[in-house]
């Protein structure tokens, strides 16, 4: 019955409250509020680094229908502070499926909420512009969890790339790429490719929160890819005499990656170098460029 359930509430600094009803690991948790509207695919969302520090709206309506699997991380581990859905499966069916998302969720402490009108809320964001929230099942008054989001560090001067960049340079190789392997899915039979057996270009990628499918598409298309921290020195990058360099996705505010750009700005015109994302931003810094919320 809905009414023996566990409750919970998203609040938004501008003083609009969501209620709906936990679903994940009970708790509390503050972010920038933000949505996607992807129809499939929340396993990638959820397990994207790019997430760390928000809480994530779902824009289609119900979540979790195929399950969970091992195969289809983008990394390591789920990085989002908290997700919100308009009505959890409860039913998980897919061939592929080794759980459901319910599990999943609270299995590593994800704080989830369910029951929520996500489009409006989807709405207000996309008019209102994105900003802080809490979301908890703990401390149900509204007063008070609107404060708590007033009172919640911002997104604009944070470094959440330190929280979720790999601590120890690593070659890329099939062990790294955990259940799927090191190269792309192959569908029609139902396996992960191989990567490409012949390594025809040295690619240094510098981890500001990498998604595993970035890293086996260069893969298969014949790169040797080696991964280095977030914080990894020019001289460092440059030993390796890579054919380029590629710059990754990433959470937080660029502006405030100092120690990226200066990197980067040291790596301009000695290698070809390709950013996506916060990468892509970061290039454009150590060129000069400004970024803004």
């Amino acid at each position: 019955m809905k009414s023996e359930r566990l409750k919970a509430i998203l609040a938004l600094e501008d003083g609009k409250v969501f209620p709906g009803w936990s679903w994940g690991a009970p708790g509390e948790r503050w972010g920038e509020v933000v949505f996607n509207t992807s129809m499939t695919g929340y396993q990638e969302v959820l397990t994207d680094p790019s997430y760390k520090g928000q809480i994530v709206t779902m824009t289609y309506p119900l979540i979790g229908n195929y399950g969970v699997n091992p195969e289809d991380f983008e990394s390591t581990r789920p990085w989002v502070e908290g997700f919100v859905v308009k009505e959890n499966s409860l039913f998980p069916s897919n061939w592929r499926s080794q759980g459901s998302l319910e599990d999943f969720l609270k299995t590593w402490g994800i704080v989830a909420i369910e029951g929520v009108d996500t489009r409006a809320l989807t709405l207000h964001i996309r008019t209102a512009g994105a900003m802080r929230g809490i979301l908890s099942s703990l401390d149900l008054d509204r007063e008070s969890l609107v404060a708590k989001a007033r009172s919640s560090p911002p997104m604009v001067g944070s470094d959440w790339v330190q929280s979720v960049t790999c601590h120890e340079a690593y070659e890329w190789d099939a062990q790294r790429g955990k259940g799927s392997g090191a190269g792309l899915w192959d569908w029609a039979n139902g396996q992960a490719l191989p990567p490409s057996r012949g390594k025809k270009y040295k690619v240094v990628a510098m981890d500001f929160g990498i998604k595993h499918n970035i890293i086996r598409h260069l893969t298969s298309r014949g790169c040797q890819v080696f991964v280095v921290p977030a914080r990894t020195p020019a001289r460092k990058i440059l030993a390796l005499d890579p054919q380029g360099i590629f710059l990754s996705n990433g959470p937080g505010d660029p502006a405030s990656l100092t120690y990226a750009v200066e990197t980067v700005r040291a790596l301009l015109g000695e290698k070809p170098i390709f950013g996506i994302c916060l990468g892509h931003q970061i290039l454009g810094l150590a060129m000069g460029g400004k970024t803004y919320k």
